[in-house]
């Protein structure tokens, strides 16, 4: 039953979290999926590219510090 506890309780502050982000999100200084270094291409002909690099790296690295924490707890 503990470790069920200590699952629930992690669920419980990564969706508080998220929905913060969520919520406060338009008040950000910075939109995520349009951050500087993301790569937008747009072609003459109304062709466009566009791949988000830095905003998959920021996630990529968000991702696995919340994984590592889950990792932590765990033991």
């Amino acid at each position: 039953m503990r470790e069920l506890g200590k699952a629930m309780l992690l669920i419980g502050v990564l969706l508080a979290g998220a929905g913060a982000f969520f919520y406060f999100g338009g008040r950000l200084p910075f939109r995520l999926g349009r951050l500087p270094g993301d790569i937008a291409y747009h072609g003459r002909n109304g062709s466009s590219f566009y791949f988000p690099v830095v905003t998959c790296i920021l996630l990529s690295v968000l991702f696995s510090v919340v994984m590592w924490l889950a990792g932590h707890f765990r033991r």
